[in-house]
């Protein structure tokens, strides 16, 4: 991503970014992840991602007593039968089917980040090196972690892969050198292919009754799921509030500014880590994502399209070194988008709006309009907002 197009924001402080007022707040998920809360006169959005709720979030000044008026929410779990322990007894679960099996070597399946506490707490637990590759190495000291890691093999005997090689042949191969088991740390259902691979019920993601109690004390006006999956609304009726709904309205708005009280709850407060955590380490569908399990390949419609080169426009940034650039003159034509493999579209087919125009433009429609001439529907789109 250009640099021009990134703006740090620092975690549990209010910013004004556009038309926006956007507070991040830590979502307990692994390190670097937050909540969004977004507020204008499109109401107050709170945004989970990926999330791992706990009763220490109750204290968190930018949601404590908030109206939300839409809740996105992280319905990875969201059912009555996919119960999960807390983090703290998962990991205890780990510890003693490592020693149950005294003789033997252990292997961790992971992701590429996430589940770090799971690691150091073992470590320390077994006072042993958490053997790992070298680029994962690198990126646990760029978390400022504790020293439980190394890249040295055999200076350990539990070790950290990706989860992906917790797999029937590797762990043949495994045990063919020293007795071995793997854990993979999940609260998904995972087809086990050995003997010698165990499930640990550890998730990031909250559990059901973590996020019934979530929403019980949040009261949102209304919910939407973000894993399109599963839509949970069903679970959470009787928790919402009854208050009046702010809709969106993409009217050109001042942004909504702090009030003066939880100004002073923040003054002198510091960013923060998000590592070394405080305590707690019939609704219109929104946005949502598949499982990464799931619809991996790309449709055919999408395997000759190629992304526009230019990365941001030249007259609005300022940034020295950016390489934007843009090929103005190329507006492509019906014939052009025909050899293209994009039918030509008729302007009756055109959204008005513009959010239509921008949110929900079919890909053969942006391939017809050019950076000019979406430039300048942004900009006729302001002047109206102006006009009275």
């Amino acid at each position: 991503v250009p640099m021009c197009w990134i703006r740090p924001l620092e975690v549990g402080q209010s910013h004004v970014v556009g038309e926006v007022t956007v507070t991040l707040i830590d979502s307990n998920h692994c390190p670097g992840s937050v909540m969004f809360l977004f507020e204008g006169t499109f109401g107050t959005i709170l945004y989970t991602g990926d999330f791992r709720y706990t009763s220490a979030m109750q204290g968190e000044p930018a949601l404590k007593g908030r109206h939300i008026d839409r809740l996105y929410l992280d319905n990875t779990h969201c059912h009555p039968q996919r119960a999960l322990p807390s983090r703290a007894l998962a990991t205890h679960q780990a510890a003693r089917l490592i020693r149950a099996h005294p003789q033997h070597h252990v292997v961790i399946g992971v992701y590429t980040l996430g589940k770090e506490a799971l690691l150091v707490e073992l470590a320390l637990e077994f006072r042993t090196w958490v053997v790992v590759s070298p680029q994962r190495l690198e990126q646990m000291r760029l978390l400022e972690l504790p020293d439980v890691f190394t890249a040295e093999e055999g200076t350990g005997w539990i070790r950290a892969v990706d989860v992906a090689e917790i797999r029937w042949d590797t762990l043949v191969a495994w045990n063919a050198l020293h007795p071995t088991i793997a854990i993979i740390p999940t609260g998904r259902p995972v087809k086990v292919t050995h003997p010698n691979i165990h499930l640990v019920p550890y998730s990031d993601h909250s559990s059901f009754e973590e996020l019934r109690e979530f929403v019980k004390w949040l009261k949102p006006c209304s919910i939407i799921p973000i894993v399109k999956a599963d839509m949970c609304q069903v679970y959470f009726q009787e928790y919402l509030s009854s208050a009046p709904q702010v809709l969106p309205d993409f009217r050109v708005s001042k942004p909504v500014q702090e009030s003066g009280q939880w100004q002073s709850r923040r003054r002198g407060r510091k960013p923060t880590n998000l590592w070394k955590r405080a305590p707690w380490s019939s609704v219109p569908q929104g946005v949502v994502f598949d499982s990464p399990e799931k619809n991996t390949e790309k449709p055919e419609a999408f395997t000759d399209v190629k992304a526009p080169q230019h990365c941001c426009e030249p007259a609005l940034c300022t940034k020295e070194g950016c390489t934007c650039h843009r090929d103005e003159e190329k507006e492509l034509s019906g014939e052009q988008l025909g050899t293209a493999g994009a039918a030509p579209v008729s302007s009756k087919h055109l959204a008005t709006g513009f959010a239509e125009q921008y949110l929900l433009t079919p890909l053969d429609v942006l391939k017809q309009n050019s950076s000019r001439r979406f430039d300048q529907l942004v900009e006729d789109f302001f002047r109206k907002g102006d006009t009275p």
